[in-house]
């Protein structure tokens, strides 16, 4: 699957760009804060509805305007196309449609447009709280499973519906309701448990292979999944801790305290790692989640790279410039500062490329 063409009004510092991409490689040079960054975030909005930086919507419209609109037309390997829509107005619920046809519901368009974004942003996996880390396996699995999807948002509605019961005095929460949550918890929290297990079994070989050939070393890479649900039943937790849960008015049972502890040789790599390590680690948990997300779905998923080669030694840069190369990597979005690097980049990967110069908003084919 590739996106042919891009039309952008007022998104972010982008006042209007109406572009046609290549079919492999599309590089933006330009300095930091110029736009680059909001380019490749347009992109990602198109397959998930919703900004990688900015969870707010009304923060992506240009300061000054009071709409911005995002059009992208994209071919498959079948030949079908697809055009999808997306229109925000302040103080107005956004529009999102596919062929002109407006959705029902945002989820059921996740996953017809696979992609994986690479930030600096994504050192928060490493780093940050485990939400982000959460969020990650979520979204990687969303893209090719819709019953996941379904589960997820079925837990996330039952669990704030508990949790406001258990905000009421003891005796005024109405028990047949909150049993009624409860087991809407239980039921959709046990097949996020298994999807969640068993895609870090699958991903942690793949992921190993790419950290070795990018940091061209011998260490070992794993993950440490670890879940209330791993051990004993949801169900009896739940029950358990119901009277808990009350005096401290939150639900503190379920598969929304689950942590990815990252590892390093054993060793949590957010203790033990340098910073190079970290940023090979992170780019190559990634990579990964492009194979399997490649291997697992129906189309090959767009890849984006914003200013990953920053701070990693030259060797790192090369393999990774080596992996992305490859026939199994589709099109491929990245972006840069250094006009020279992009260069050296272009005639290694010697691929159908467009260059693009990107200067305060403005965007450019050099």
């Amino acid at each position: 699957m590739i996106l042919t063409d891009l039309s952008i009004i007022n998104y972010k510092n982008i006042a209007q760009a109406e572009l046609n991409f290549s079919p492999k490689i599309n590089c933006f040079i330009g300095n930091n804060g110029m736009g680059k960054t909001n380019l490749l975030d347009a992109v990602y909005y198109l397959s998930f509805c919703k900004s990688y930086t900015n969870p707010i919507d009304t923060q992506i419209i240009k300061h000054d305007a009071d709409f911005c609109m995002l059009q992208g037309k994209y071919v498959f390997e079948d030949s079908s196309q697809e055009e999808i829509y997306s229109g925000i107005r302040r103080r107005q619920k956004k529009q999102f449609k596919r062929n002109k046809k407006e959705y029902e519901r945002l989820s059921d368009h996740i996953g017809l447009i696979p992609l994986v974004m690479i930030s600096p942003a994504d050192s928060d996996l490493i780093t940050g709280a485990s939400d982000g880390r959460r969020r990650f396996m979520d979204i990687a699995i969303s893209q090719f499973e819709k019953e996941y999807l379904r589960a997820l948002v079925k837990y996330n509605k039952a669990l704030q519906q508990r949790n406001a019961l258990l905000k009421n005095d003891e005796e005024l929460i109405d028990n047949t309701l909150l049993e009624l949550w409860e087991d809407q918890m239980v039921e959709s929290g046990e097949v996020i448990h298994k999807r969640r297990a068993e895609f870090i079994q699958k991903l942690t070989p793949i992921f190993n292979d790419f950290y070795n050939r990018v940091s061209r070393s011998t260490e070992n890479v794993s993950f440490d999944y670890i879940s209330q649900l791993n051990d004993g039943d949801f169900k009896s937790k739940m029950i358990a801790n119901r009277q808990r849960d009350m005096i401290i008015g939150h639900t503190a049972t379920g598969i929304h305290r689950d942590e990815l502890e990252m590892l390093l040789d054993g060793f949590p790599i957010k203790k033990v790692g340098s910073q190079g390590q970290n940023k090979t680690y992170f780019v190559s948990l990634k990579l990964a989640q492009f194979k399997y997300l490649l291997e697992t779905g129906e189309t090959t998923p767009i890849l984006v790279l914003d200013d990953i080669f920053d701070r990693l030694d030259s060797s790192r840069v090369e393999e990774i410039v080596k992996l992305v190369s490859e026939p199994e990597f589709g099109q491929i979005f990245l972006s840069d500062t250094n006009r020279e690097s992009l260069d050296r980049i272009l005639e290694r990967l010697n691929n159908d490329s467009h260059l693009y110069s990107v200067a305060d908003g403005e965007i450019k084919l050099i």
